[in-house]
């Protein structure tokens, strides 16, 4: 799927709330997938700062064109009764993609965790992918947050996000969450602790999909 403007988004199906489940004898179940790979490329070095302004294109950025949702993502979004995205773009577009026509939510409560590095000198330079594990691997879990949403904050959200997805799941209904790698794995985590057991996992490459059902 092409990398497109939010704007343009207004010609594809458009985000509604979830419809009410239907009662079924069906154990229900939750899948949160990672959406697929964005546009804005990570071959390249840039320093702390440069970093904190590549985040910020990131978080506004859509998908690079040419992507096709892999047959197995499909088949559970067929599945699903409910289909659940973010409100940043590339979890939007992936949702366009994923459901082939189909309404589904956009909830701001599956937006990624914020990656905020520290205030390192210029002159050092790094991939995205080694500022991501600074920020989020130390920095982020030292509490220093640089105003953005603390570690702590972000737990009570995904608590609040698997509120959502369990009330949704209560009736035996399949919900699919299309979001974002290290927010679902917080998800994933909340889940656990209250019970679900993870029954499909794909890893946490683009598309992959990880599937919780009651114990």
């Amino acid at each position: 799927m092409s990398s497109q403007a939010l704007t343009e988004l207004t010609a594809a199906p458009q985000a509604s709330a979830p419809s009410t489940l239907p009662a079924t004898a069906r154990p229900g179940s939750i899948t949160l997938a990672r959406h697929g790979e964005p546009a804005l490329s990570r071959k390249v070095r840039l320093s702390a700062d440069e970093y904190r302004e590549w985040w910020g294109r990131y978080e506004v950025g859509g998908l690079k064109a040419g992507q096709t949702p892999p047959p197995r993502l499909l088949a559970l979004a067929r599945e699903a009764e409910v289909v659940i995205a973010s409100t940043r773009p590339r979890s939007v577009e992936t949702a366009v993609a994923v459901c082939a026509g189909r309404s589904f939510a956009s909830e701001p409560v599956m937006v990624e965790a914020p990656l905020p590095p520290p205030r390192w000198p210029r002159f050092l330079k790094l991939s995205p992918r080694a500022w991501g594990v600074i920020a989020r691997g130390y920095w982020w879990f030292l509490n220093r947050h640089g105003g953005e949403e603390s570690r702590d904050q972000a737990k009570r959200r995904a608590a609040e996000a698997a509120d959502r997805l369990e009330a949704l799941a209560a009736s035996g209904g399949h919900v699919l969450v299309l979001a974002h790698g290290f927010f679902n794995a917080m998800v994933g985590v909340e889940l656990k602790r209250r019970g679900w057991r993870l029954v499909r996992n794909e890893g946490y490459r683009y598309w992959s999909a990880r599937r919780y059902v009651r114990r």
